[in-house]
């Protein structure tokens, strides 16, 4: 992977932690104000974009 692939995939990977970390937070209704507080299909959804990015993230350690 080229330098600049594997910064453009820790960029994205750190957004997806992230996004999925408000998904989480508003699913299981920590962060109020929002269509999708306390919804747990958005709990769900957080969490694989929380796993999303962890993953890229461990992607671009790869060398």
């Amino acid at each position: 992977m080229s330098p600049a692939a594997r910064v453009v995939v820790r960029v994205v990977g750190v957004v997806a932690l992230v996004i999925g970390a408000v998904w989480v937070g508003q699913g299981l209704g920590y962060l109020p104000g929002s269509f999708m507080t306390g919804v747990r299909f958005w709990f769900w959804v957080g969490l694989a974009c929380l796993l999303g990015g962890l993953g890229l993230l461990l992607l671009a350690r790869r060398r």
